[in-house]
């Protein structure tokens, strides 16, 4: 009886720590300046179920941390598309892209090249 109640917690434990619900991606995000950073991450992480969201300002890429269960990656994209920045597969609508800062307007090649010399 001991053997079938050990080999049962054994199953049961391994089964548990076999359902890792996170989910480690990075996904490319349109931006310029911290206040991009600032703008992309609290988007992301607004978004139920996403654990860590850090946008790099150089190599656009976002790492994120979330839990499947919870969300998707559209979903995500389109919290971060809805803040006024495109992603690869989600662009912004107008109306949020024109909302942000006129420092942020990372479609205006002039904006990116001022950011580029700095």
């Amino acid at each position: 009886m001991k053997k079938i109640i050990t080999l049962t917690f054994i199953l049961f434990t391994t089964y548990a720590f076999s359902q890792n619900k996170n989910t480690k991606t990075t996904i490319e995000v349109d931006g310029v300046c911290f206040m991009c950073k600032h703008r992309i991450e609290k988007a992301a992480i607004k978004t139920k179920g996403v654990k860590t969201a850090v946008w790099n300002i150089s190599t656009h890429k976002l790492e994120l941390i979330y839990n499947q269960q919870k969300t998707d990656l559209k979903t995500i994209q389109s919290n971060i598309a809805n803040s006024g920045h495109d992603t690869k597969l989600i662009k912004a609508k107008a109306e949020n892209y024109n909302a942000i800062d006129p420092c942020c307007k990372y479609r205006d090649e002039q904006v990116v090249k001022n950011h580029e010399k700095n």
